[in-house]
């Protein structure tokens, strides 16, 4: 349910009510009691999502399930080829 602003141009007096989207428009100040207030037009604050499941993971398939206990997947780190060196063997020597 939304949470909508009024104002009374006889008084002046701001406020919100917080009320179902199909309920009619409140007329009556609560401050001065005239039936002259007038529901103003805001912007609103949008969705706001609460709670597990609303994240860009969540709608991929996964091995981990849901995605929230899955690790980041972390590559291995490149290792530089070993550079081949003749190595030097001592001689035997004859008997």
């Amino acid at each position: 349910m939304p949470t909508y602003d009024y104002e009374c141009p006889a008084c002046k007096h701001r406020f919100e009510l917080f009320s179902k989207v199909d309920d009619k428009a409140l007329k009556a100040c609560p401050r001065c009691g005239k039936k002259r207030a007038k529901r103003l037009i805001g912007a609103g604050a949008g969705f706001i999502f609460k709670g597990s499941g609303f994240y860009v993971t969540d709608s991929r398939p996964s091995s981990g399930g849901n995605g929230s206990s899955a690790k980041p997947e972390t590559k291995p780190e490149a290792k530089p080829a070993p550079t081949a060196t003749p190595e030097s063997k001592p001689k035997k020597k004859a008997e």
